[in-house]
């Protein structure tokens, strides 16, 4: 074994590592014979010199195989193993309607989800807001959910791609998060050890993204489409807007609620069913299950319609100790906070901008997300009938309705929320949010 700060220097001096060299590296780190100071200098070194496309996937399939395979084969499904990530924002719980929606349509899916940090919000903290829902199960119960619901969503456990846990803790306190290629393998790896047979990612660009410029998203989302195929992983990467918060409702419970009215058909915000149907219609369409995009469009449609997403939804939440009736009772049994205000703009006009993190960290001032991994949140507490970019708002139409948990924390996050919103006397006109597809097929 090559020793580590031999990697190091390499990789410093703009070298090529080679499979084995990254692969001795990564055993190093999960056995804890590499130090942090090493590995922060072995992150620092990729995110200046970057890695090339070998060594990315190199990267990559050593960190998936520095844990357990999730290994399908034997449960006979019928269906093919897929699963979408994103890149996250805010109001972005696309997870919650199209996992079921794919699992109505034959496929099953595996989610493993995050949860929330900075401004962004995570789809574990969402469903820890359901009465019961156990999103930490082990792999017997959540392989026997996805067989019985076709799909199960729940966090990452211990032995997933344990590399990757290490490794994304030290670039969180050392200021490399951002490296597209340590991105790259950090995303694959828990996908790959997930045993999928296809990927959609959604790589979100705006005020409210991990990677506001589009330039920037299209390298991430090139890269993953990139490595995923060459590590075996049929995978398509869609760019989508996030200059505006996604679903009508930003926090956990409250878009809990969100979801349910869009797998119910109570109400369907018009931005997020596009995204999601496009999200989902490249996945049927790249596993076979439906004859191209637009075909696979149609198939989540009549899901949705005939109740079977919605069906799926409430059998995976049994599936895994909440409600047996959620879907029912979702409004009843979700937490509410018990102070609500209208967050009213100083004058009327249109909203023709939207500076989404500050929603975001709107949320988390409400206590509804974290800035500290270790943070507690409260489930109840968000914003719901935010106003969409083109809409009209005024002293009678409010930017948002704040669900708070006191007086002082409601009339913080107006303020920020009337600090966020850029109004106009004329409205601009809509913009589909799906901007860019990137895959190995145009």
């Amino acid at each position: 074994m090559i020793l580590p700060q031999e990697i190091i220097r390499l990789k410093r001096d703009g070298g090529a590592l080679s499979a084995g060299e990254i692969g001795d590296f990564v055993a190093a780190l999960v056995s804890g014979a590499v130090t942090e100071g090493q590995v922060a200098a072995f992150a620092m070194a990729i995110y200046f010199r970057g890695m090339s496309l070998d060594e990315r996937v190199a990267l990559t399939r050593a960190m998936t195989r520095s844990g357990v395979s999730l290994d399908w084969r034997a449960m006979n499904l019928p269906g093919p193993i897929l699963d979408k990530h994103s890149t996250g924002g805010v109001g972005d719980n696309v997870s919650l309607m199209l996992a079921p929606m794919l699992a109505a349509c034959g496929a099953y899916v595996p989610m493993i989800s995050g949860r929330g940090l900075g401004h962004t919000g995570g789809t574990l903290d969402k469903l820890d807001s359901i009465p019961g829902y156990a999103s930490q199960p082990d792999l017997a119960l959540f392989k026997r959910v996805v067989k019985e619901a076709g799909s199960a969503i729940i966090g990452q456990t211990a032995d997933l791609a344990p590399a990757d846990r290490r490794l994304y803790a030290i670039r969180d306190v050392t200021a490399t998060v951002e490296s597209v290629a340590l991105i790259t393998a950090s995303i694959l790896s828990k996908k790959l050890a997930a045993g999928l047979q296809g990927l959609v990612m959604d790589v979100k660009t705006g005020s409210g993204a991990f990677m506001p410029t589009l330039d920037g998203s299209r390298e991430l989302a090139t890269s993953i489409a990139m490595v995923a195929g060459d590590a075996g992983l049929p995978t398509v990467s869609l760019i989508t807007d996030m200059n505006e918060p996604l679903a009508s409702a930003a926090g956990n419970a409250v878009e809990i609620r969100n979801a349910v009215d869009y797998l119910t058909g109570a109400r369907r915000d018009a931005r997020l069913d596009r995204v999601t149907t496009a999200l989902g219609a490249e996945l049927l369409a790249l596993s076979g299950l439906a004859r191209g995009v637009d075909a696979g469009v149609d198939a989540l449609k009549r899901a949705l319609e005939s109740g079977a997403a919605a069906e799926r939804f409430e059998r995976m939440v049994a599936g895994l100790g909440g409600p047996t009736d959620f879907i029912s009772r979702a409004h009843a049994l979700l937490p509410r906070a018990p102070v609500l205000v209208e967050a009213t703009p100083g004058r009327r006009g249109f909203v023709v901008g939207i500076d989404v993190r500050a929603v975001g960290l709107a949320v988390v001032e409400l206590g509804g997300g974290r800035t500290r991994a270790a943070d507690s949140i409260d489930p109840a507490v968000g914003l719901t009938e935010l106003a969409p970019i083109g809409a009209e708002v005024g002293p009678d139409l409010a930017l948002a309705r704040v669900h708070a948990r006191v007086p002082d924390q409601a009339e913080a996050a107006v303020r920020r929320l009337r600090a966020a919103y850029r109004l106009d006397e004329t409205p601009l006109s809509l913009v589909d949010p799906v901007l860019e597809r990137i895959g190995a097929t145009a």
